[in-house]
């Protein structure tokens, strides 16, 4: 990581970060161009170890390539906000953002519909309870990532 300043390795802080994204980026082998897909998630850790679950149709682009290469690389960002700093006459984005690699697992019969329970709609409160077409669940495919690489950065708001 070219800007160690910005660098973060706290895993709770990590963690944090992850908690406030909405939306994770998978980047999946497709050729000479990565396919890029981002998707809404949900995660659990063990102990310092991170999964995430993500769900799609059981075909398609996406699934076929997850099919293809059990591997992607992930990333999730918040923009805080676009700093225009006039004493130095430069302009910087304020942000936080995880990234990494992961292993990818098809999850299969209840472990599907637990994950789907747990952390795809467990993760928020409007979600949590509400009372889905669980027969969907066998037209979904649901997958767990193993993330095998992680790092984190942060160019956080200046104190004024």
């Amino acid at each position: 990581m070219r800007r160690k300043d910005r660098e973060v390795t706290d895993f709770n802080t990590i963690v944090s970060i992850i908690d406030e994204c909405h939306i994770i980026r998978i980047g999946l082998s497709d050729g000479d161009y990565p396919y890029i897909v981002p998707l809404n998630f949900g995660y659990r850790l063990e102990g310092q170890q991170i999964y995430f679950y993500i769900h799609g149709a059981l075909a398609g682009r996406k699934y076929e390539l997850m099919k293809k290469n059990l591997y992607c690389s992930f990333e999730m960002d918040i923009a805080l906000e676009i700093d225009c700093m006039a004493e130095k006459k430069v302009v910087t984005q304020r942000y936080k953002s995880v990234m990494g690699k992961a292993d990818i697992r098809f999850l299969e019969g209840e472990e599907r519909v637990w994950a789907m329970d747990n952390y795809i709609m467990g993760r928020y409160e409007i979600t949590r309870t509400f009372e889905y077409n669980k027969a969907m669940i066998e037209r979904t495919c649901v997958v767990e990532l193993k993330v095998t690489e992680l790092s984190a950065k942060m160019n956080l708001v200046r104190e004024k």
